[in-house]
């Protein structure tokens, strides 16, 4: 008996509860947040959109082909395959079980006939075709064309059990079982504040689900009091209050640690308010590419769940694991941490996929600082990209305006100015110049595309586009024009940052705006042997690589 027939047997008359596993299924292995948005959203409603669900059974019928042609066997068995490389946490593989028995057999007929994974998912209603709009596809079409494979392939499924409409099975969170769960993650994905936090100071014991991966971790979650950045109390003679590690009296001199290495030393924490970049966004391409898969492959793939697909403790500006690129550069938190042990633990993540000048305010209050018993901060505000960026088809209407800009960046630089303690700086980053993403890449093969050689970039960004979950319709797309378009505005609002470092004063921060610095960035990667295209996510094609972030730290 087949692996994911004996989980059906084990959960009789579970219908609508594998209709929710199997949305859970797309969203937790391929479907959330590389085009997510920050803006809010109703807990009860959808979770994905149609284009979301489209690309997520792409994603997987293309890998189930893949590793069928690499281990030289049945569609059947690498389904099998797959699962079982899936982690036990959060039910990843019981959930890929349990898609496998719903679609298993209409997948496995459709690509014996050799249909390729847009005519599958088009057939099984995984992609739909809007009225007027053409057949959205990421492969070359099929020789005998799109549409008479596509009614081929209908044909073949036309009485298939499994067609039961799954693109209206995305509002998982009005089932009763899952509300709660779903309220309390909507809670953090709202306000970035850790899921546990026992007294309630924005800090915790816990890595993920904005823990201490994130902000420095709590090291007395029972006391509000202590946490990392306050000022010491009493120099901390009795115990750790800003959780540093320095406290304690010498008894050689009956002067307090703190006092004794601290007092004087101008301790500061570091504070990043951004985007999915500053958050260090990542999916590894080996998630995408069957030739290479293994059990190994997906290990991280509970926390990186948990993380929101971020990788934070990884990130240039506050990450504080060991860099896995092959160059070893330390964040910035590290760089302040080296140059003064006193700044242990004081970092705060304050970065979201989807952020822009716009949103940001929406979760800022997130922010730990008190103005009278904390250390003053270094904040720098990182927004890459995300003003200029969006899935539009009109694209250039829905960027921020200069005019925008200024109103939005005032308003933040107000607020930071009424939580952050005298002696503060902000240093505002200017944006990308995101033309780099199609003069690297449009033309190298994707990683689902390496195996075959079939894929490129300039055919994913047309699929994004098409499903209408492009991140950056204005960057990632073989318009020439419109790619200098969405440069030309993001000059403009890096423009508009220079202005105000420049022009406004602030009675407890100093100003400081720096260009983002690409071009050095790349001319120093080459320097060492490496390619541009490598300062790229490969998976998504448009987020800076973690050889990009620690590129960041060094010009710096």
């Amino acid at each position: 008996m087949h692996a994911y027939m004996h989980v059906h047997s084990s959960c009789p008359g579970m219908k609508s509860s594998r209709q929710i596993l199997l949305v859970a299924s797309l969203l937790f292995l391929f479907c959330c947040p590389i085009w997510s948005s920050s803006a809010p959203r109703n807990p009860t409603g959808p979770l994905l959109s149609d284009g979301h669900v489209c690309i997520g059974c792409v994603l997987i019928v293309s890998i189930v082909e893949q590793l069928a042609q690499v281990h030289n066997s049945t569609t059947r068995e690498e389904m099998e395959r797959l699962c079982s490389y899936l982690p036990e946490k959060l039910f990843l593989k019981s959930i890929c079980y349990l898609t496998a028995e719903i679609f298993g057999p209409d997948i496995i007929k459709l690509l014996s006939l050799k249909m390729n994974a847009d005519v599958v998912c088009h057939a099984l209603h995984f992609c739909k075709q809007k009225a007027g709009q053409p057949v959205c596809h990421l492969y070359k079409p099929p020789q005998e064309g799109l549409n008479r494979a596509l009614s081929r392939a209908r044909k073949t499924v036309r009485h298939s059990p499994a067609l039961t409409s799954p693109g209206g099975m995305k509002g998982i969170c009005s089932i009763p079982a899952l509300a709660k769960i779903c309220q309390k993650i909507e809670y953090v994905l709202s306000t970035t504040l850790p899921f546990e936090d026992t007294d309630g100071d924005k800090f915790s014991i816990f890595p993920t689900l904005r823990g201490f991966y994130w902000r420095g971790r709590d090291c007395n979650d029972r006391n509000r009091n202590i946490y990392p950045g306050r000022r010491p109390e009493n120099w901390d003679a009795q115990q750790d209050s800003n959780c540093n590690g320095i406290w304690g009296i010498d008894p050689k001199d009956g002067i307090p640690y703190e006092k004794k290495f601290c007092e004087g030393s101008e301790a500061k924490g570091l504070i990043v308010l951004g985007d999915s970049a500053a958050a260090h966004f990542h999916i590894p391409p080996e998630w995408l590419t069957a030739e290479h898969m293994s059990v190994k492959t997906f290990s991280n793939l509970p926390m990186a769940l948990s993380n929101e697909l971020d990788l934070p403790q990884l990130s240039g500006t506050t990450g504080f694991w060991n860099s896995t690129s092959r160059f070893l550069d330390h964040s910035i938190y590290l760089r302040l941490r080296q140059r003064n042990r006193c700044n242990h633990r004081d970092y705060q993540n304050i970065s979201k996929n989807g952020a822009s000048s716009k949103n940001l305010l929406k979760f800022m209050g997130s922010l730990s600082r008190n103005r009278l018993l904390d250390h003053p901060a270094i904040v720098i505000y990182t927004m890459l990209g995300n003003d200029v960026c969006n899935g539009n088809i009109d694209t250039v209407s829905k960027m921020t305006t200069p005019q925008d800009m200024q109103a939005h960046v005032m308003e933040t630089l107000t607020f930071l100015n009424l939580h952050l303690p005298p002696g503060s700086y902000v240093v505002l980053y200017g944006l990308a110049d995101g033309r780099f993403l199609w003069d690297q890449l449009h033309d190298r093969y994707h990683p689902l595309g390496q195996l075959n050689r079939d894929i490129t970039y300039e055919q994913l960004y047309a699929f994004l586009s098409c499903v209408q979950v492009n991140p950056c319709q204005g960057w990632m797309s073989s318009n020439e024009t419109l790619r200098t378009l969405t440069s030309e505005r993001a000059k403009q609002l890096s423009n508009v940052l220079e202005m105000i470092a420049a022009s406004e004063k602030f009675a407890n921060i100093s100003l400081l705006y720096l260009d983002y610095p690409f071009k050095e960035m790349s001319e120093e990667w080459q320097r060492r042997g490496g390619e541009t295209w490598q300062l790229i996510e490969l998976a998504d094609g448009f987020h800076p690589s973690e050889v990009h972030r620690t590129r960041v730290g060094t010009v710096l």
